[in-house]
């Protein structure tokens, strides 16, 4: 895949990092390098790891498998003015089921590492839960969120990133508005025409699983984005991919967080269509510390 794109398009940093180069030669393993992004804290984005990940292990299955589930764990921070070396072993090939086993590195040192599985579909059982009703529209709540004032860092981070993202009880980064709850619902999609490869479409919903997962255990406690001296960093990340869906298209993340306890919180999250349709579930526990005033 090009990525030879125009400097107004701003998709350009989300096509970048999915674009993997392959050492070619395959020893006990398949080596793959991905770039990094900036990040305004300098350390790489989750969901670029996790996104890079899937692609390097998709490149190793058979044409007809796509990936349902993952799971993976954050080492170390990452160095987001670095390239990321990805490591893929290639643990099982069955009839209907691939595994695979992918370590992102940094300078030799292991910053994250996934075991996702590949099915081959097969038709069989079909049911979902449905999507919750009464959810402010993308629309009416982009309409909403254009007359709040963000901070200027916080309008940077936004307007930099390759995903538009709406939340629809309104967003954290600078103050917690409305009930204080472990819930919430967001909008989101990219910024543009992501193509047709449903491969990049499942590695992008990966990548946007991570952006806003963590806040429904800070919404709870009205900590906003912007809390002095909060430090929060993801442990762990879980996901099930149920449906196909295209990402440049508006899908409704449905978050919640049943616990959190002993420096930790634990969220959960469905991904809708527009139409209803569940495309993903995904889970995540984080690191959370919250100095006292």
């Amino acid at each position: 895949m090009s990525t030879t794109m125009s400097g107004d398009d701003p998709l350009t940093p989300l096509r970048a990092v999915l674009d993997l180069t392959s050492s070619g030669a395959r020893t006990t393993e398949d080596i793959f390098t991905g770039r990094s992004h900036p990040m305004p804290t300098g350390r790489i984005f989750g969901g670029q790891v996790l996104a890079q990940a899937i692609i390097a292990a998709d490149r190793t299955t058979d044409d007809d498998r796509v990936p349902h589930s993952m799971h993976g764990y954050f080492l170390r921070a990452g160095d987001a003015n670095r390239p990321v070396t990805l490591s893929v072993d290639r643990i099982h090939d069955g009839r209907s089921f691939s595994t695979r086993r992918t370590q992102a590195f940094q300078d030799g040192v292991p910053i994250f590492s996934m075991i996702a599985s590949f099915e081959r579909e097969d038709p069989g059982l079909d049911h979902q839960s449905g999507i919750p009703e009464g959810i402010l529209s993308p629309e009416d709540a982009l309409h909403r969120a254009e007359s709040v004032s963000l901070h200027p860092l916080s309008q940077r981070v936004l307007s930099s990133s390759p995903i538009e993202v709406v939340h629809a009880e309104g967003a954290i980064y600078d103050h917690v508005p409305g009930a204080h709850v472990a819930q919430q619902n967001v909008w989101m999609r990219t910024k543009g025409s992501l193509g047709d490869d449903p491969a990049l479409h499942r590695a992008a919903l990966a990548y946007m699983s991570d952006l806003t997962i963590q806040e429904s255990v800070l919404r709870a406690h009205g900590i906003a984005w912007s809390y002095p001296g909060l430090k929060v960093a993801s442990l762990d990340h879980a996901m099930w991919w149920h449906r196909p869906a295209r990402v440049d298209e508006w899908l409704l993340y449905v978050q919640n967080s049943p616990s959190a306890r002993a420096g930790r919180g634990l969220s959960s999250g469905r991904i809708f269509t527009r139409g209803g349709e569940l495309v993903a579930s995904v889970g995540q526990e984080i690191m959370v510390r919250v100095p006292e005033q």
